[in-house]
């Protein structure tokens, strides 16, 4: 048996690989450089968020014009730069020239605008937390939620309640976050999943929605809640992320207490928090709406499927994020007349 030991504090480091065997390529990096350089401005941010965020998915020089109190010759210099690293691509129409993000730069730009600019956000504002450990050895804690659940929700082997159990365990603790109330909230992950693997058995029930985005932490939320809140029991809501963040985002939690939905886990470990997409959500789902997951949201035959496109309340202003709240809860009202057709909306609500 072969036994390390600690080299002198005097020895030269000698690793098996050098870095650079793992590093980027110095021709990658230069062109990696080249785009990170052209996106770091604020004015570009803000317009690259506005043409991903139109519902057809592109802009003109007078659009963006208004995003910053500059004139049409700045705004164009700036679409420009994005242009020339492949960014955007440009098409002309008569006098105005449109643009749209490249197709090949899609995805990145999703995850930068919906992963990276609200973890730097959250970051810089959130106040820091003492840090709680979790518990050495989980296993235990995790058999006796299956057995429990497993008696809780009719028609669930116990085995496949410790499957998912275990499964919703690993799924919650990838996502980041405070790791407290780690358990509590893989009780309610998990028993929501048994309830929707359960559901797909049976033929009378009340439709399932599901809404899906990246991160979980604000725009399915939001149409989650005001979902539930219209319609109660009448229609079953579920949300996740094909990328969960760690907590929902901070300009989001008002609006979720408003209706009900209070951000404080201590004191409610069901209430609302980013949970990872599961095949039992999908498939129990009757309607699923995306909301800026992109090519991460798979699709299943026998479906309806809706494409809702709104801004993101993570990178906006508090009118911006009521404007979105109020976008979202447009759309949930016409969705609700269509699925429930004798449901009577108070407009003033809420």
């Amino acid at each position: 048996m072969t036994t390390l030991s600690r080299a002198p504090d005097d020895a030269t480091c000698t690793p098996p690989h050098a870095p650079a065997d793992h590093a980027i390529g110095s021709d990658a990096a230069d062109v990696v450089a080249a785009t990170l350089k052209a996106l770091a401005d604020p004015l570009r941010l803000r317009m690259l968020s506005a043409i991903a965020t139109t519902a057809d998915g592109e802009a003109c020089v007078c659009d963006l014009a208004e995003l910053a109190d500059v004139s049409q010759p700045t705004v164009s210099h700036h679409l420009k730069v994005l242009r020339d690293v492949g960014v955007l691509t440009s098409e002309r129409r008569g006098t105005w020239v449109w643009y749209r993000i490249s197709p090949t730069y899609r995805g990145a730009v999703t995850m930068l605008l919906d992963r990276f600019a609200p973890a730097a956000l959250e970051h810089r504002q959130a106040a820091r937390h003492p840090g709680l450990p979790g518990l050495t050895d989980v296993e235990p804690e995790l058999t006796r939620l299956a057995e429990s659940l497993a008696g809780r929700v009719p028609g669930t082997d116990p085995a496949d309640a410790l499957r998912v159990v275990r499964e919703s365990y690993t799924a919650l603790a990838r996502r980041g976050g405070m790791t407290v109330h780690l358990v509590p909230l893989t009780e309610h992950f998990a028993r929501q999943r048994l309830v929707d693997a359960a559901a797909t058995a049976r033929s009378r029930r009340p439709p399932q929605v599901l809404f899906v985005c990246v991160a979980n932490a604000g725009r399915s939320q939001l149409a989650a809640a005001l979902l539930q809140h219209y319609a109660g029991d009448r229609v079953v809501v579920r949300s996740a992320g094909s990328v969960p963040a760690g907590d929902v985002h901070a300009a989001v939690k008002p609006f979720l207490a408003d209706l009900g939905l209070g951000p404080d886990l201590t004191d409610d470990p069901s209430a609302a928090y980013p949970k990872p997409l599961t095949d039992d959500a999908l498939r129990a789902a009757d309607v699923v709406i995306t909301m800026g997951c992109g090519d991460t949201c798979p699709v299943l035959p026998g479906k309806r499927y809706e494409d809702w496109v709104v801004g993101d309340p993570a990178l906006a202003s508090p009118s911006g994020v009521r404007a979105i709240r109020d976008e979202i809860d447009a759309r949930v009202r016409a969705l609700l007349s269509d699925l429930l057709p004798d449901l009577v909306l108070d407009r003033t609500d809420p």
